[in-house]
């Protein structure tokens, strides 16, 4: 399957590969994962790696590496994400070490919700997001989500389930984003 690539004012969102197993053990190694399921060992890095490339596989979407256009930089990991036994499916967003603060996971998460609503036809998104990450849940605020339940997941616990706005109520979306 061909993975398209989206381009924002500053990133672009290019599908997983084998270029990425380092930043992958790098994020999940790091306390920064303790939100998403890590920390990891190397070995489970890979298979949360292949996990996100077989996504794109089985339902026809996923989420993209996020990289600095300008540098290259592989800053985080964006996009939609739906495996077995999630409610609905939804926008995620994992920055790697020191890309927080700066806007990424906002761009590309935009990007990712436009790419659903425009391209995919989706008509409702959800974000999911643990109670303690107050960081995803301003992320989810700024992109004009609200609260809207609470889900139990039997591996990953209780999260709080963020409702964006349909396709109808926001101006965001457009085809200039894909290429």
């Amino acid at each position: 399957m061909k993975i398209p690539t989206l381009h924002t004012e500053r990133l672009t969102l290019r599908g997983p590969d084998a270029r990425d197993i380092e930043p992958m053990r790098a994020f999940y190694a790091s306390d920064r994962s303790r939100f998403v399921g890590g920390p990891l060992t190397a070995e489970l890095a890979w298979r949360h790696l292949g996990t996100e490339i077989g996504h794109w596989t089985l339902r026809g979407y996923g989420r993209w590496m996020v990289e600095v256009t300008e540098t290259g930089e592989i800053v985080g990991n964006v996009g939609l994400w739906n495996p077995e036994g999630w409610p609905e499916p939804e926008i995620g967003w994992d920055l790697f070490e020191g890309a927080e603060g700066k806007g990424y996971a906002t761009e590309a998460a935009l990007a990712a919700r436009a790419y659903a609503y425009d391209v995919l036809g989706w008509t409702t998104v959800i974000s999911l997001v643990k109670p303690a990450n107050e960081a995803s849940a301003r992320v989810a605020a700024r992109m004009g989500a609200f609260l809207d339940s609470e889900f139990t997941h039997e591996r990953w616990g209780h999260m709080q389930v963020w409702r964006h706005p349909a396709p109808a109520d926001i101006a965001d979306g457009g085809m200039e984003a894909y290429s």
